[in-house]
């Protein structure tokens, strides 16, 4: 039960990777926020953790502060904030990407953490503790052709986790981020433009332990960023990656 008793809110939390995150919190005693743009898909997901769903555009500063509010008044604090909703946009040549995908891609993507920063800060702040868990990609780290723009979502990612880790560290804060490879979740389709035998292959030929990440990789290491066990880490980007970065 290492998060025992700790809240953690978990955005895109209803699948994919967030879902394995909010798993592995609930079964270490968390009280679990799923917060994600499909209702229906997080009210399962919380109904099966004994968590709560809220409906939120991560992109959307009302929702957003809505949200932070909301599970504030419910639970007295805020310890763990999980940036993980995203999204990319296809693969494509840099300048055949239309300029309202850019910005959706970028508001998902980067202006998410900066609204989850402007409204999970101050609480943290107040109880001079708390954890905040940017997922980011080994796509801010070794970038593949044809998705520039998500590449460079990621890898604001990162620079911002440890930008935010040295300013909150005085404060009880912790900030570090995970980097995944490509994983069997909704987005894989969109990385790979489209999903065949062949393009499966060539993706997992980049990665030296031979499969994707899974939803339970990402959970077994966001546990131990967000667990008291790691209160020596911040400012770390963790590649879940099967070697791909080396």
């Amino acid at each position: 039960m290492r998060l025992d008793n700790k809240t953690a809110i978990i955005t895109g939390g209803a699948s994919g990777f967030g879902a394995g995150i909010a798993e592995a919190f609930a079964s270490e005693g968390a009280k679990v926020v799923i917060a994600d743009i499909n209702l229906d898909a997080a009210r399962a997901l919380a109904d099966r953790l004994n968590g709560t769903a809220v409906k939120v555009d991560v992109s959307n500063a009302s929702e957003m502060a809505a949200l932070v509010a909301a599970v504030r008044d419910d639970h007295g604090s805020i310890d763990i904030f999980v940036n993980n909703a995203g999204i990319t946009h296809l693969p494509q040549p840099m300048e055949e990407v239309d300029e309202d995908e850019f910005d959706r891609v970028l508001m998902v993507n980067t202006k998410s953490v900066y609204l989850s920063a402007k409204y999970v800060v101050p609480i943290m702040k107040r109880q001079k503790s708390g954890v905040i868990l940017n997922i980011a990609s080994t796509a801010g780290v070794s970038p593949r052709p044809n998705l520039s723009w998500y590449n460079a979502t990621k890898g604001w990612m990162i620079t911002a986790t440890k930008s935010m880790a040295v300013e909150l560290a005085p404060h009880g804060i912790r900030v570090n981020a995970l980097n995944p490879v490509a994983g069997e979740t909704p987005l894989l389709k969109s990385f790979m433009g489209e999903d065949t035998p062949e393009i499966r292959a060539k993706f997992l030929s980049t990665i030296p332990i031979g499969r994707f990440s899974t939803p339970k990789d990402m959970g077994n290491a966001a546990l131990f960023l967000c667990a008291d066990e790691s209160s020596m880490i911040t400012g770390v980007a963790m590649e879940v990656d099967g070697g791909r970065c080396i």
